[in-house]
């Protein structure tokens, strides 16, 4: 089954799905805003994407820039940033199985639809 990680209050989420509503497929929505991924679980997703963590990382959200911008962080300490801070992961995210997609373009949803 697929899962979308989205925030209601963004277009591109809403546009993903959207996506997913139309396909016709099963999927579960995870308002990741309320119910954050866990360390491990984020860590997970991130090597389903095969993205660096900082490439998940919203870096224009103010969070980010008042007090992680120009810092040398590793990647535990971005993946545990996002944790404390949801806000600042990119969405929407769509995981199934051993595969995810971010979906920016939203449009990209669609490979998962095997």
């Amino acid at each position: 089954m697929l899962k979308i990680y989205h925030n209601p209050r963004c277009r591109k989420s809403r546009e993903g799905l959207a996506i997913l509503e139309e396909s016709g497929q099963d999927f579960e929505i995870v308002k990741y805003l309320d119910t954050p991924p866990s360390y491990l679980e984020l860590a997970a997703i991130l090597g389903k994407l095969n993205l660096k963590p900082i490439e998940l990382v919203r870096k224009n959200e103010a969070i980010w820039k008042e007090q992680f911008k120009g810092k040398e962080l590793s990647d535990e300490e971005i993946i545990q940033a996002m944790v404390d801070h949801p806000k600042l992961i990119e969405r929407p995210i769509v995981v199934k199985n051993n595969e995810a997609v971010l979906g920016r373009p939203p449009e990209s949803i669609s490979k998962l639809f095997k």
